[in-house]
């Protein structure tokens, strides 16, 4: 793939992103007319002010997610448009500063999402999966899977990771829901976030002479060494704590697409080691958000796909449009389990690449471990288009699954 060589000041003109609620795992309409106007269009969201520019080819996307140019902190200063009506990191937050200290910050954690850090939580996560599908079968069919297990596993899981109590689960999650609504108006999820952020204030505090191994005690410690402050360590759990959940709503798009086409689980039942391949092709596939994550602002004038970005401007990459990119990926719109190479970006790319990607995979790779072969004939207990989404949630998910078997 090369890029254009013909720099070009004239400017697409500003297309409204309603961001309407979307069925099943539906790619959305309007994105998908923005990858076809071309690589870098430009896009106004539903809240926030002004327009951002919208970068969707892979190599673009991943360019600009690598490139010091674009930075995050410079967000802090700007009202950018935006999805949700509340502005969900807080200043300091990992998410929008960038390096040196983004660097520093992240680095007071990586133990923990390691392989040996992520292997550490393997037993425990399995054994609790287990006592969750030993649950599901004793109350027999049909039921709900997402209450059932696929939203409490996630939440057992990262909280274990954290090292937030078994006791704290259920605040942890209900605050999560808050946080990630677009449909209660922005002091709801305001309120949910100070509460979130002052509860992990109080625990790192306790742990600041640590030597757990879990997140909050590394937190904790490195706030004790003074390598970074009380309010970079809150900023840093609350966002953890918040992606942690999105395997729920992740790992029903990918029940939702193996249960309304059996064709793909019995493949997967038949041939248990292509697994961990088929999960990486339905994290691909799967359209984990409505429209888009964090911006970035240009810090200088910048050339992409031969479009000049001025310095100040707000830029979006997307993810989900890189990941259908058919330079990239052929048949993009189709779920291959075959595909070799598999470069996704379903987990972001550069400095901030999400650091639960391997923590994600290992809770896919249980998940559908445990479900295909401990319940063998799960079925859709309704037709598919009786399976409802979330409405009004920043990442997508089925709001019930049932099932039946």
């Amino acid at each position: 793939m090369t890029e254009r060589t013909t720099l070009t000041e004239v400017r697409p003109p500003v297309r409204h992103w309603p961001v309407v609620d979307l069925p099943g795992a539906e790619f959305d309409p309007v994105l998908a007319e923005l990858m076809a106007e071309g690589p870098v269009t430009r896009i106004q969201l539903p809240n926030g002010e002004g327009w951002a520019w919208l970068v969707t080819r892979y190599e673009d996307v991943r360019r600009v997610a690598n490139d010091p140019r674009f930075g995050r902190e410079a967000v802090m200063e700007k009202q950018v448009t935006r999805l949700a009506p509340h502005f969900i990191p807080d200043r300091g937050a990992v998410g929008f500063l960038d390096p040196p200290e983004h660097t520093l910050l992240r680095r007071s954690v990586a133990p923990a999402f390691t392989t040996k850090g992520v292997e550490r939580v393997r037993g425990k996560a399995r054994a609790m999966l287990d006592e969750l599908v030993d649950e599901l079968l004793r109350g027999g069919p049909p039921a709900d899977l997402t209450s059932a297990v696929l939203t409490p596993f996630p939440i057992a899981v990262i909280c274990e990771l954290m090292g937030v109590p078994a006791g704290d689960r259920h605040s942890m999650h209900i605050w999560t829901q808050l946080i990630l609504s677009s449909a209660h108006g922005k002091e709801v999820p305001e309120r949910a976030k100070r509460e979130m952020a002052a509860y992990f204030s109080d625990l790192i505090g306790l742990r600041e002479n640590s030597t757990g191994e879990d997140v909050t005690s590394l937190l904790g410690a490195a706030v004790g060494r003074g390598e970074i402050t009380p309010e970079q360590a809150v900023g840093l759990a609350v966002l953890l704590q918040i992606g942690g959940e999105a395997v729920t709503a992740n790992s029903g798009q990918l029940f939702y697409l193996l249960l309304t086409r059996p064709h793909l689980a019995e493949r997967l039942r038949a041939e248990p080691e292509i697994r961990p391949r088929a999960i990486d092709e339905l994290l691909r596939y799967i359209p984990h958000r409505n429209a888009v994550g964090l911006s970035r602002i240009a810090l200088e004038d910048v050339d992409v796909a031969g479009v000049r970005i001025r310095a100040g401007e707000p830029v979006y990459v997307s993810y989900l449009a890189a990941n259908r990119d058919p330079g990239v990926f052929s048949d993009p719109d189709g779920i291959d389990f075959s595909r070799s190479p598999n470069p996704h970006v379903a987990f972001g790319f550069g400095p901030h690449y999400c650091p639960g990607g391997m923590l994600a995979r290992l809770e896919e790779e249980l998940l559908t471990d445990a479900l295909l072969d401990r319940v063998p004939k799960m079925r859709l207990a309704v037709p598919p288009d009786q399976v409802f989404f979330r409405k009004g949630a920043l990442i997508r998910g089925p709001e019930a699954l049932p099932v039946t078997w």
